[in-house]
């Protein structure tokens, strides 16, 4: 039984089961208004948002999205970084967004002043991440500064030695009739 609304009607309905039920009903009608206004509050705030509020921001910021490659988590940090993104621009703080986007000490600013040029040395774990810290960097960077990314990542190879001596015989194709006899014989020794 249902005592959030029940309470507050006098003690001779507490008893009458229609009025039990129709507690029951508006109690959890009355806990689905206060779920959408917590909800309503949540998406204020960014992080906390539902998936129809990130949605909605992304149309705002005209940002395309694919749902089979993005996470939510990764949407909701694309639109703070593209609303954080404010001029005036340093390199610091180019290189805090790059290690807000990619995480600490994960990517690199370095800025050649002789020849005007923005280098990005990161390691490429998620494309999605890597396409907008370039978008991050067209939209910080001046307009007679060129961008060149350097991408690297730690991988290993393993390279494995081995010899194979095989013994074939060729023939003519004219030796042979078609389904007599097979037209190549192989026999393989791995050493």
């Amino acid at each position: 039984m249902s005592e959030r609304i029940l309470k507050y009607w006098p003690e001779d309905y507490h008893e009458i089961l229609d009025f039990v039920e129709l507690a029951g009903a508006e109690d959890e009608q009355l806990q689905e208004l206060e779920n959408a206004i917590d909800q309503q509050f949540n998406d204020q705030f960014i992080m906390l948002s539902s998936e129809s509020a990130t949605k909605r921001r992304e149309r705002i910021l005209k940002i395309q999205v694919d749902p089979s490659t993005e996470t939510l988590d990764f949407r909701k940090k694309r639109i703070i970084n593209r609303q954080s993104t404010k001029p005036p621009f340093t390199e610091r703080y180019l290189q805090q967004r790059i290690d807000y986007l990619f995480g600490d000490g994960r990517g690199q600013i370095g800025v050649d002043v002789q020849n005007f040029i923005l280098r990005l040395y990161a390691s490429i774990l998620d494309a999605s991440i890597f396409k907008e810290a370039e978008k991050t960097i067209e939209r910080i960077k001046p307009a007679n500064m060129v961008y060149l990314a350097s991408p690297w990542g730690h991988e290993t190879i393993e390279i494995v030695d081995r010899v194979v001596v095989s013994q074939r015989r060729y023939h003519k194709v004219s030796e042979f009739r078609v389904g007599m006899k097979p037209m190549k014989y192989q026999s393989e020794v791995t050493i």
